[in-house]
């Protein structure tokens, strides 16, 4: 295989047993007769053509029919489908005219008969060759053209002359809103896409006149945005379109190509090119910055127009100067330093406007090339910043040395000292708030002040005036004259220009000056910053103040903390021993012994109103040395009331001295309780349950001893002594063989029996047998002169009564019995807490006659007491001593071996008639009542009735036969 390179064309040659021509050089030399150059590159089979075809471009393929792996057609069909626009040319060395027709039909370029080869085959190759050439170059045509078609950023259309559309590409489909994708063969003008624009369709029909005459036609049009563009709030779109005439040969318009481009985003940037430029010139003729350019020599080139802001001249007048040096000075820099850096910046320099005021700038200059300037100056006023460092490197020293003042009063003279300095303004003072007359004193003034308004006076708190009223407001008020103000506390004051600034909840700052207008932005900044420091400086001498006083707090709840502590180690010790304590006389020794020990107290002891309920008689004390002796110098007649002691027990309340020498000389016992160095003492008295069993009182060597904490456990001590004493007296009277006994009698219709008698016309008692339960108590009571059903039908309306049930007796049977099961509080509940028994009670619609057993251990005055207080009206009927008949009473020992339910089983058993003969109630009807079954029932009686015999025959030593 041979090839030659050139610029002409590249023939691929299959030959096989048939040669195509037999020389592959004598194929070249008649094309090159025909001044035809070719690469020529030769295969032996189909499978190597198309390994040529698929790694090299050919131009021509020149195959026979007859080939080692396949026929000529084959190749060709395979060919087509890699390459639809690959000349080939069929040479067959023997052939039809079936052969021709299948060849023509598979798609050959060229077809070359065997008789014809030698006359026929180069010209067939060249026409072949172009042929091909000629469709490349139509379809690269046409893959131009669709790409520039179907450009997605582009929307494009082909026309008919008469504006009709032929074609339209994706992208003009899909923003076609609303539209039908299939737009061939309708008017251009009338698609969808014209419909918002603001021009109107006239310009899209008269572009399309102009193009169908040959003119290339160029457009802007906006568009305003319809469906789902409005919905994005998107804006009107920018379109380009331009429509392009198509001609033919002849020149002749066969077709137009319309193409539309969204250039919002360009036009927005031009708008915003044009408006930048705007905005540079005006910030150029607005701006503090001054540019100015000068060349070499020091002459003004360029003069910004906005130099008037920092020297008060026109940019005219600045050229008149001639050289930069009359405005600047001559000594700026150094033109050498330049020329090494190239820029000089921040350089400070003092000039002088067109009124004669110096102002402070900064420089920068730098070496440039701009028309015939090469130097640029940025100058920049810095006259307020450098007055502003300057005030704040004064507030700063004043900030310090407000650090170490302690007082308000103190602040406000190193604010009013410094103010001038900081806002070089003459007039300065302070108003602090006095919360306790809800006025604004005056604290500090300055010489200045003084001079120009005089003294300031105190001012109230209200907008009476203008420091009232900007305290109240919190809202800082400057004026440029204060004579124009609302209200003025001097009209004849020389101040002129003033601020007045609040301080918080502190008070108001007030500065002035005998000019007008001296206020410009700074001076408010600071005078504000001078008030904020102040503040600050106020709020944190309050706040030290209050930890302080905190901190004082803490102590003295420190200090009430552990006497807590020692207080509550008190009670954990009297809860002892009252615990162990058998009389009321080791109760009272052990709790003035407690108080005392270990130096708690100076001085406790306890004492009881004596028979005749006039003065109080000490029981019990305690303490060291000659203390105790202070009962025996003081009075504690009740009458008097004047000693602690006394007086709680007159008024039954917690009584506390704080300080005892306080009114020294208005009472005698203070002197008396001063000399034994009693400084404070609280007084509690002994009462439970409305009864009192007299006072404590307790003594302490130091004033103020009794915090309300210590005053509230000692208020609990004494309820709880009060406690344990009703608990002994209860105990012993449970031991105790003689008792007293009183008889009350009752007028008060609120009692629960006296109710149900007078109800029922009844006479209604017990003997005072009380069965306890955990909400009340039950009671089984005697009914005589009325039904028992008329009783408990009664009792169902009282709501002291929870039920009642009728035990024994009915209907016209004349009396019987009933159990009434009572609400709490109830009587001999009462009376239980006080160590007194409820012995009976008998009510009649008349009357009720109540009484109670009242043990020796027991005060029988206060037991009185408890009974008057019970009721309403009532009175001491009769009051004699009774003794018990035996040793042990055979009541109480029964009770208590008796649990809770044999006794309710016995007592309802009784009562109903079960222990009568002939019996009036089985013991299946009793155990019916009782919700049991009547084994359980007779296992009770008996066991009720075993414990009874042996008490009476065992225990008592009464003989089981008569003697």
């Amino acid at each position: 295989m041979g090839s030659v390179r050139t610029d002409d064309a590249c023939l691929l040659v299959v030959t096989a047993d048939e040669q195509v021509p037999a020389d592959s050089d004598d194929l070249r030399s008649r094309l090159s007769e025909r001044e035809f150059d070719a690469e020529l590159r030769t295969v032996s089979s189909a499978a190597s053509a198309l390994e040529v075809l698929e790694a090299h471009p050919i131009d021509c393929l020149l195959t026979p029919q007859r080939l080692p792996d396949a026929s000529g057609l084959d190749l060709l069909e395979r060919v087509r489908e890699r390459d639809p626009d690959c000349p080939v040319v069929l040479a067959p060395a023997t052939g039809d005219e079936g052969l021709a027709s299948d060849a023509i039909a598979a798609g050959v370029t060229e077809y070359v008969p065997a008789d014809r080869r030698d006359t026929d085959l180069t010209a067939a190759l060249e026409r072949a060759i172009d042929t091909g050439r000629e469709r490349r170059q139509r379809r690269a045509q046409s893959q131009q053209f669709s790409a520039i078609f179907d450009a997605p950023e582009t929307y494009s259309w082909v026309l008919h002359p008469d504006g009709r559309v032929r074609r339209a590409n994706e992208s003009a489909l899909e923003a076609a809103v609303g539209a039908d994708t299939d737009v061939r063969g309708r008017p251009f003008a009338d698609l969808p896409w014209w419909r918002g624009i603001e021009e109107g369709r006239g310009v899209i029909e008269a572009a399309i006149d102009r193009a169908a005459a040959g003119e290339f036609v160029h457009r802007e049009v906006t568009r305003a945005q319809v469906g789902d563009e409005a919905s994005d709030g998107a804006d009107s779109r920018t379109l380009e379109v331009t429509i392009q005439p198509v001609t033919d040969d002849s020149g002749t318009v066969v077709s137009l190509l319309a193409r539309a481009v969204d250039v919002t985003e360009r036009v927005h940037l031009e708008q915003e090119l044009r408006e930048s430029e705007e905005l540079h010139r005006v910030t150029l003729n607005n701006m503090t910055d001054t540019v100015l350019i000068t060349n070499d020599a020091g002459e003004f080139t360029y003069v910004c127009p906005n130099v008037h802001f920092i020297f008060g001249y026109t940019d005219a007048e600045i050229h008149e100067m001639g050289t930069i040096d009359e405005l600047l000075g001559s000594d700026l820099f150094d033109r050498e330093t330049l020329e090494d850096e190239g820029v000089l910046t921040n350089i400070e320099c003092t000039a002088t406007d067109r009124a004669g005021r110096e102002h402070t700038l900064l420089v920068n200059v730098r070496e440039v090339s701009i028309q015939d300037g090469t130097l640029l100056y940025s100058c920049r006023d810095v006259t307020t910043r450098k007055h502003r460092e300057e005030a704040l490197t004064a507030l700063h020293r004043t900030t310090r040395q407000l650090l170490y003042a302690e007082t308000d009063r103190e602040i406000a003279e190193i604010v009013v000292e410094d103010a001038p300095e900081i806002l070089d303004l003459e007039a300065s003072g302070v108003f602090l708030f006095d919360t306790d007359e809800n006025v604004l004193r005056p604290a500090a003034v300055s010489a200045g002040l003084k001079r120009l308004h005089g003294p300031l006076s105190v001012q109230r708190a209200t907008a009476d005036s203008i420091a009232g009223g900007v305290f109240v407001e919190g809202q800082s008020r400057f004026f440029a004259d204060v004579h124009d103000a609302d209200v003025l506390s001097d009209p004849t004051t020389d101040l002129r220009s003033g601020a007045f600034v609040p301080l918080g909840d502190h008070g108001v700052f007030v500065v002035g000056s005998s000019r007008s207008d001296a206020f410009d932005d700074v001076a408010r900044e600071l005078t504000d910053l001078v008030a904020t420091t102040a503040e600050a400086a106020l709020d944190r001498v309050e706040r030290e103040r209050t930890l302080r006083e905190r901190d004082r707090e803490l102590k003295q709840r420190n200090r009430e903390l552990t006497r807590l502590n020692q207080i509550n180690e008190i009670i954990r010790e009297i809860d002892t021993a009252l615990v162990r304590a058998e009389t009321r006389e080791e109760i009272e020794t052990a709790v003035c012994e407690r108080l005392t020990s270990a130096d708690r107290f100076s001085f406790a002891w306890i004492g009881a109103t004596d028979v005749t309920g006039e003065r109080l008689v000490p029981s019990a004390h305690g303490g060291t040395g000659r203390r105790q002796d202070y009962l025996d110098s003081v009075s504690l007649s009740l009458a008097d009331g004047r000693e602690p002691a006394a007086r709680t027990a007159a008024t039954r309340e917690v009584t506390v001295v704080s300080n005892v020498a306080k009114g020294l000389h208005d009472e005698p016992w203070r002197s008396e309780a001063l000399s034994r160095e009693y400084q404070s003492i609280t007084s509690v008295p002994l009462a439970y349950d409305e009864f009192t069993y007299g006072v404590v009182t307790v003594y302490a060597d130091q004033p103020d001893a009794f915090g309300e904490v210590t005053r509230a456990v000692l208020a609990e001590l004494g309820e709880t002594i009060a406690s344990a004493i009703a608990a002994v007296e209860r105990k012993q009277a449970l031991l105790t063989d003689s008792r007293t006994r009183l008889e009350f009698d009752v007028f008060d219709d609120s009692f629960v029996f006296a109710r149900l008698a007078r109800a029922t016309g009844c006479v209604l008692s017990f003997d005072g047998g009380v069965r306890l339960h955990e909400d009340g108590a039950a009671v089984f009571a005697t009914v005589k002169n009325a039904d028992p059903d008329a009783v408990v039908d009664a009792a169902a309306g009282l709501v002291a009564i929870e039920r009642a049930q009728v035990i024994s007796g009915g209907e016209h049977s004349g009396g019987g019995t009933v159990l009434l099961e009572l609400a709490s509080p109830f009587l001999a509940l009462q009376l239980a807490d006080h160590g007194v028994v409820l012995h009976s009670v008998e009510a009649t619609p008349d009357r009720t006659r109540i009484v109670v057993d009242v043990p020796q251990t027991v005060d029988a005055r206060a037991s009185i007491d408890v009974v008057s207080s019970a009721f309403s009206d009532v009175d001491l009927h009769a009051k004699r001593t009774v003794d018990r008949t035996t040793v042990r009473d055979l009541r109480a020992e029964l009770l208590e071996r008796l649990t809770d339910r044999q006794l309710e089983v016995v007592q309802l058993a009784y009562y109903g008639g079960y222990f009568e003969s002939p019996r009036e109630r089985s013991g299946e009807e009793v155990a019916d009542t009782l919700g049991i079954s009547p084994a359980a029932f007779y296992r009770h009686i008996r066991t009720v009735q075993r414990k009874l015999f042996t008490i009476v025959f065992e225990e008592l030593g009464v003989p089981a036969t008569p003697a």
